[in-house]
């Protein structure tokens, strides 16, 4: 009986010694770690979500959302840079003569007179000509800008959107289109005043007399018409070279509603 007592107070001396060294290692653990091992923290199972944002700018604008006069505000804005800078690059010496996509040639019906010539060792006669044609335009277009940008700003453009999705010239094209007879009217006295002012008249009247002099025809030209025609072309070539830089780089987007407008075309 008593070998049985003894051994139950054994035991329960063992587990109260082992309960008290148990809370003994929790409230160290607790104390340095800040750890409860008497309220253990449960796990939570998170799921990683990837989220992608998106930066909406108002560049990224739907082109259903414009109004057609946002999409004309924007196709006048790129027509009035592309005048702006196409006649600074035009409007100086050989900014005709040395750019052969604009330079002006002898007139077509004329260009029998620049093989006559040259047969007959008069060649440097017949270039002489033509660096004068380009002169005049040089010297003409300087004043043109103002008669572009009175276009481009009365300019009612009856479907903008179709411009807007349209070909890389569409807006220059029908800028051209809409605008050449008005602007040869108001353009051509400038470009009779320019021919005067480098000479390239009298040039021509003396290089015309020579060939009917020497092949006994009769050959006459409007060279004021040919040279408003051919300067007008010119300018409109460099705004249609600025309209396609800005349809297809976004860097040349320079304003807002130039950004917000061809950043919708980008998105069509």
């Amino acid at each position: 009986m008593k070998k049985t007592f003894f051994l139950a107070a054994g035991l329960l001396f063992s587990v109260s010694t082992q309960a008290q060294i148990l809370d003994i290692i929790k409230s160290t653990v607790k104390n340095q770690t800040g750890v409860d091992l008497n309220n253990p923290v449960k796990t939570k199972t998170t799921t990683n979500t990837t989220t992608t944002s998106t930066n909406t700018q108002s560049s990224a604008t739907n082109i259903n959302s414009l109004s057609s006069t946002q999409i004309s505000s924007g196709l006048k804005e790129a027509l009035t840079l592309g005048v702006t800078e196409g006649v600074k690059k035009l409007g100086v010496t050989d900014g005709f003569l040395k750019n052969e996509a604009v330079k002006i040639l002898m007139p077509e019906k004329l260009r029998i007179i620049d093989t006559k010539l040259r047969a007959f060792g008069l060649g440097s006669l017949a270039d002489q000509g033509v660096k004068l044609l380009n002169r005049a335009a040089e010297d003409a277009v300087t004043e043109s800008a103002p008669i572009f940008t009175k276009a481009i700003t009365s300019m009612t453009i009856t479907d903008a959107k179709n411009i807007l999705l349209g070909g890389n010239n569409s807006a220059t094209n029908y800028l051209q289109s809409k605008t050449q007879g008005q602007l040869f009217t108001a353009f051509q006295p400038k470009v009779k005043a320019s021919l005067g002012k480098v000479g390239a008249d009298k040039v021509w009247n003396n290089l015309i007399s020579k060939y009917n002099t020497l092949t006994g025809n009769a050959v006459s030209t409007d060279l004021n018409e040919y040279v408003t025609n051919e300067t007008i072309n010119g300018v409109f070539k460099m705004v249609a070279e600025k309209e396609r830089g800005i349809r297809n780089n976004s860097v040349m987007r320079t304003t807002s509603i130039l950004q917000k407008v061809f950043g919708a075309q980008d998105r069509k």
